[in-house]
């Protein structure tokens, strides 16, 4: 999706309500500022619950110990710590 914004008195810009309302972005929350390649890109900073990490831990943790007596060659194959945190992206 591609708008276009005014830059305002002392550099401000606003993001439309229908961009902050699908990124789930609120007043007060922190955005991170990027240059990049001559373009600026902001990115709402994610907040992530120390007890939600602690979960999916235990889960996956739980998932391949039963790999640890009888593990094959390509059990954990498709097991990876990175998928279980994608909803965190």
């Amino acid at each position: 999706m591609t708008l276009k914004v005014e830059v305002g008195k002392k550099g401000y810009i606003i993001i439309p309500k229908d961009i902050r309302d699908l990124l789930g972005i609120k007043e007060g929350d922190k955005l991170i500022l990027n240059v990049y390649d001559g373009k600026i890109i902001l990115e709402p900073e994610r907040k992530v619950e120390i007890n939600e990490i602690l979960k999916r831990l235990e889960e996956h943790h739980a998932k391949i110990s039963s790999y640890a007596k009888s593990a094959k060659l390509g059990d954990l194959l498709y097991s990876s710590l990175e998928e279980e945190f994608n909803d965190f992206s």
